[in-house]
């Protein structure tokens, strides 16, 4: 029988990780509004901010490949601490090296560093959301990663207000740096120190723990979970990157009026992930995936096909619906489908975040060929395929328990 204690224990522990996602959403968009100043302070060329930048792919693609033996060795409380403290001592580092040094390498060294931080985070959260989901016996995870969508809304808040005060970038991230760093102290007090669901099994050997993350990759189950992922996340980073200027050029709206567009579909996706978990308890994941996956696609006919600006806007909201489940909903079926569940969770995030850095690029592409509208067909595409698949992300019938 589940106590009073019990019940207030997996509160907090829900709340310590809701305050995680939020933290991570923060940090993801730290640099991004003030990259003028940024490029300014490093008096370097677009080119060179580009490879740069590079340094948090390079970075989270690492820490996602660590992250399992950090659950191992660690365990979440002081996995999940010290990826803050990264994260933190990364974005002070960027501060410091862009604002006050002018200096290329600790730039780069900070934002490897938020990287591999951001990477370990994204995973330990997503696999101690999962043991909240099995605790509660309830869907948590798309409210988990709408904190995430808020704290991205957040951070970029922060950086836009810097940037119209003129606030020098290293002010604005030692601040935030601090910010995270004392957060990020307070909330994993409340996250139990053996918390579900961490392999006991897992090998000491390194060469036989890269063994086993590498044999994870010929799980059929696991990469078609992956496929959906890819879908979704496709549909995501095309938005974050292409909307704006797609409602500009090609829908001859203002500036202003683009960036509106682009927080019409931040706030859509927030929206659809803070309100979707009791869909997924009603539904399951599978028909929950399927039902926004296909808004998706009707959202994206409407960017792309519509005329009136209203309608485009229509479409820009269920854009942002269709592509809100998709990526929470396949960690948690990730992170139950097998034994190690950060490993599993780590593969599928994996896949997810190429989909989301490198797709862009190659809508990109396409567009200098076939036109910025046309190139999203690609999209459409993809969000059909994820359609398709998403019978893929249907939970065991008998969760393992800890």
């Amino acid at each position: 029988m589940t106590t009073v204690d019990d019940e207030r224990s997996v509160a907090s522990w829900r709340n310590a990780i809701l305050v995680a996602f939020g933290l991570g959403g923060i940090t993801v968009t730290t640099w991004g509004p003030r990259l003028p100043t940024l490029r300014a302070d490093l008096g370097a060329a677009n080119g060179t901010i580009g490879i740069v930048l590079s340094g948090v792919t390079i970075g989270a693609l690492t820490g996602l490949g660590c992250s399992s033996t950090i659950l191992q060795r660690l365990g979440a409380r002081r996995g999940i601490l010290g990826a803050l403290w990264l994260v933190a001592l990364g974005i002070a580092t960027i501060g410091v090296g862009a604002g006050v040094a002018h200096a290329l390498v600790p730039t780069a060294v900070g934002l490897v560093g938020v990287g591999v931080g951001i990477g370990a985070l994204d995973v330990m959260v997503n696999v101690e959301a999962s043991g909240i989901e099995i605790a509660v016996g309830r869907t948590r995870m798309p409210l988990m990663h709408a904190a995430w969508s808020a704290g991205a809304i957040v951070g970029a808040g922060i950086g836009a207000g810097s940037a119209a005060l003129g606030l020098p970038v290293q002010w604005q991230f030692v601040g935030e740096a601090v910010l995270i760093g004392v957060a990020a102290s307070v909330l994993t007090r409340a996250i139990p120190r053996h918390a579900p669901p961490v392999s006991r099994e897992e090998p000491r050997d390194i060469l036989e723990r890269v063994r086993g993350w590498a044999r994870q990759w010929s799980d059929w189950r696991l990469l078609l979970i992956g496929v959906v992922m890819l879908g979704v996340e496709m549909g995501e980073g095309s938005a974050n990157n292409w909307l704006s200027l797609a409602v500009r050029d090609d829908h001859h709206q203002t500036d202003a009026v683009a960036a509106l567009f682009f927080v019409v579909f931040a706030t859509g996706e927030t929206l659809a992930r803070a309100l979707g978990s009791p869909l997924v308890d009603r539904v399951g994941r599978t028909i929950a995936v399927r039902m926004t996956t296909a808004v998706g696609v009707v959202g994206m006919l409407l960017f792309i096909l519509a005329q009136p600006a209203w309608l485009v806007l229509v479409g820009t909201f269920l854009w942002a619906v269709g592509v809100s489940m998709g990526f929470p909903l396949g960690m948690s079926a990730a992170a139950e489908s097998g034994p190690n569940p950060a490993a599993r969770v780590s593969v599928v995030a994996s896949i997810g975040y190429v989909a989301n850095l490198a797709g862009p690029p190659v809508v990109g592409l396409l567009s200098e060929a076939f036109g910025l509208l046309d190139a999203l067909w690609l999209v459409v595409a993809l969000l059909a395929v994820s359609f398709a698949l998403s019978g893929a992300l249907r939970p065991r019938l008998a969760r393992e328990r800890p």
